[in-house]
């Protein structure tokens, strides 16, 4: 019984750890479709609207957009404006 007991402490405790991380991630995570303009780096590359770090549930699919030419990029969908600090790109 005792066990049983402590296994049952062990998986709430590992289900509230769980929980809690999703919360962190969901905090550090972008909107999609939130702003009509990006800065973005070579180390976003490949680009893709919406961006790997941006929630999903709002959003179109997901498209890559080729920004390594001219340094910026329109997406089709959204319209987002996504534009590349790095000076060696564009």
């Amino acid at each position: 019984m005792i066990n049983k007991m402590t296994d049952i402490k062990h998986t709430e405790d590992r289900d509230h750890k769980s929980n809690a991380d999703k919360i962190k991630s969901a905090a550090h995570a972008m909107v999609s479709n939130a702003s009509t303009r990006y800065k973005v780096t070579t180390h976003d590359l490949p680009l893709c609207c919406p961006m790997p770090q941006m929630t999903l549930w709002n959003s179109h699919p997901r498209i890559y957009l080729a920004i390594e030419k001219t340094g910026e990029a329109r997406c089709p969908y959204c319209g987002a404006l996504y534009q590349c600090r790095d000076t060696n790109v564009g």
